[in-house]
């Protein structure tokens, strides 16, 4: 299907691992994942394009079974057995100050001062951009062949308290399990629109 466009386009088969075969997991095989996965994942994931570089997401990865319990404490009773039992946890969060790490992530200009005295304006750009990179986690995820099971439907002034302590500008935006999914906790497809009844070629 693929071959039709550009030689550089992925194979097939590494189409179906990133979109046509995933799927967001209910449930995990009891397979651990590593901290040098787990730093694989980042490495790609902070790849991934953000307004004027500014990679506002900041993570905790719940991995030990305290962590996890203390989330899952926090999350509404369908999500607590998926945090529970996910071999991790990640907790995507953004930073509000994202602008004071500008001058070395940014440094082609003085893009600091295109956010200073704007803090509304800064917490926009911050969620939309750590949304952005929520999704680079997961393909990234995929691609080293790991499952994701995105979730919201948690306390997020709690996790941030919990959490994000020691980063009092920091907010949480969304969780994602990840691990080797369990094919059995999950339903058939929910059906995809056709690029017709949501697209327009203007």
């Amino acid at each position: 299907m693929t071959k039709q466009f550009h030689d550089n386009v992925l194979s097939d088969d590494a189409l179906d691992q990133l979109f046509h075969e995933a799927r967001s997991y209910n449930g995990w095989l009891d397979k651990p994942v590593s901290d040098e996965q787990i730093r694989a994942i980042y490495e790609l994931m902070k790849m991934g394009p953000t307004s004027a570089n500014m990679q506002p997401a900041r993570i905790v990865w719940a991995k030990s079974a305290e962590a996890k319990q203390k989330l899952s404490d926090l999350a509404s009773e369908g999500n607590k057995t998926k945090i529970e039992t996910a071999p991790v946890v990640a907790i995507i969060g953004y930073d509000i100050d994202f602008h004071e790490h500008l001058p070395w992530l940014f440094p082609h200009t003085d893009a600091k001062s295109w956010f200073e005295g704007d803090e509304a304006g800064r917490e926009q750009g911050a969620f939309r951009n750590s949304s952005l990179q929520g999704a680079y986690l997961m393909f990234a995820a995929r691609a080293l062949g790991l499952d994701c099971g995105p979730m919201s439907g948690f306390d997020n002034a709690a996790v941030d308290k919990a959490f994000f302590a020691d980063q009092p500008r920091v907010r949480s935006n969304f969780i994602c399990g990840i691990g080797y999914g369990d094919a059995s906790t999950i339903f058939d497809r929910s059906p995809r629109p056709d690029f017709d009844r949501f697209n327009t070629i203007a």
